[in-house]
């Protein structure tokens, strides 16, 4: 009889064990998925839109030059502007991008060598003709504004992913709970029981 009774308990508890480790591993799990979106729309959503926002201000710097025809800009600041953009660029690339993106991005980058060679026709031509440079600006302002639509979309889907998972964990969390207590029940019922002994 005490054997049976050892392993009574041995069974409700390894139970429990087996309940708590795999509620545990689902848990893991979840919480991996909000940290990894988290980070993703901190690293590769709101850097990239910062980014963004300086290379746009970058692109109406020399929009402005190009409209006044602002001989000084082009010859005193317009280097700094172009090796800043560069730089906005290559920081730009090393954030993850999505399929949409990349395309929009390399578009973006062939518009700014095209801009880059432009200047230097605009300023050849004594600063007569902007007709390609204007077009070139427009250009590089569309890829920004659609890479500015496409980080707060990402960084919509990044967030129903971390919502998603938070439900998760909390429909879990219910049903543990609920099977904790049928198991307390369960293992009181198989501790108060008694076998009726033969006569």
């Amino acid at each position: 009889m005490a054997f049976y009774n050892k392993l009574k308990w041995i069974l409700g508890i390894l139970m429990i064990f087996v309940l708590i480790i795999a509620t545990n591993l689902i848990d893991k799990n979840n919480f991996v998925r909000v940290r990894d979106s988290v980070v993703t729309i901190y690293e590769d959503r709101l850097i990239a839109n910062d980014l963004i926002f300086e290379m746009l201000k970058s692109v109406q710097q020399k929009e402005l030059a190009v409209s006044l025809s602002d001989s000084t800009f082009f010859q005193n600041e317009n280097a700094l502007v172009n090796d800043k953009l560069q730089s906005l660029i290559s920081r730009f690339e090393q954030t993850k991008l999505t399929s949409e993106e990349a395309k929009v991005f390399k578009d973006l980058k062939r518009n700014v060598q095209s801009l880059i060679t432009s200047e230097n026709e605009f300023l050849n031509s004594d600063y007569s003709d902007n007709s390609q440079m204007v077009n070139h600006i427009e250009s590089l302002k569309s890829n920004l504004n659609d890479l500015s639509k496409i980080q707060l979309t990402e960084g919509n889907r990044q967030m129903s992913i971390s919502k998603r998972a938070v439900d998760t964990v909390e429909l879990f969390t219910q049903i543990e709970i609920f099977i904790l207590v049928f198991l307390a029940v369960l293992i009181q019922i198989i501790v108060m029981y008694k076998p009726k002994e033969k006569a």
